[in-house]
């Protein structure tokens, strides 16, 4: 029980709950920013241009095939050298999130609106819809019903990969868990475990209901 005890000490357990709230800003504004971002490139790359559609195909690409990690350690160690300014390690984070965000997003945003069936969308050029109206009435309520559950999936990933953060000095959960275990490991072996274990119910709390939500939303969808 020393390993609780230490666990729950007031210090221990405001410094976690710092570490899950900077998950959650971190998350917050990194979704925000990038799933607009990720809607508005995803209609883009609905475009009959060529060029359009293979920029937006090798942006998604770079984020599926380098390492996230990689690419916070690139941002992270040249983007200020390249701006010739300090760079906090939160703006990195949001930074290469939102790019993450916006490259998935698109992609999600692109195939359900390509998933509408085309038979759909030329009896709506026959009642004479603009454009606009034909997304608005016919595009856009059937992609949602595709797009939605994966949009849910990607928000559990994003908040699970945060503890990446760490390896570039943010003080999340995984961070500080990482620094009150070395500082307590020698006297009481056992605190790892009660450690992670509580950063694995938090990570649990926050991210189960949004995988129920997401399933849910699949079942109905089909």
């Amino acid at each position: 029980m020393q390993g609780f005890n230490i666990l729950f000490d007031g210090n221990n357990f405001n410094r976690l709950m710092g570490g899950m709230l900077e998950v959650i800003k971190l998350s917050a504004i990194s979704l925000m920013i990038g799933l607009m971002l990720g809607i508005l490139f995803g209609l883009i790359r609905t475009s009959k241009n060529p060029l359009i559609r293979m920029f937006f195909r090798l942006y998604l690409e770079l984020f599926r095939i380098v390492p996230l990690l990689a690419l916070l350690f690139v941002f992270y160690y040249l983007l200020p050298e390249a701006l010739n300014k300090d760079i906090s390690n939160q703006a990195v984070s949001i930074l290469v999130f939102v790019l993450w965000i916006s490259a998935e997003m698109s992609d999600l945003v692109r195939s359900g609106l390509q998933s509408v069936p085309k038979s759909q969308v030329e009896i709506g050029k026959a009642l004479g819809f603009t454009g606009w109206q034909q997304f608005y009435y016919i595009l856009a309520p059937q992609s949602v019903q595709s797009v939605l559950p994966a949009m849910i999936n990607l928000v559990t990933r994003v908040i699970k990969t945060t503890s990446l953060l760490m390896m570039i000095g943010v003080t999340e959960m995984i961070r500080v868990g990482t620094q009150i275990i070395e500082h307590y490991t020698v006297k009481v072996p056992s605190i790892s475990l009660w450690v992670y274990g509580f950063i694995f119910g938090l990570y649990f709390i926050i991210c189960y209901p949004l995988s129920r939500w997401a399933q849910k939303l699949e079942k109905r969808a089909v």
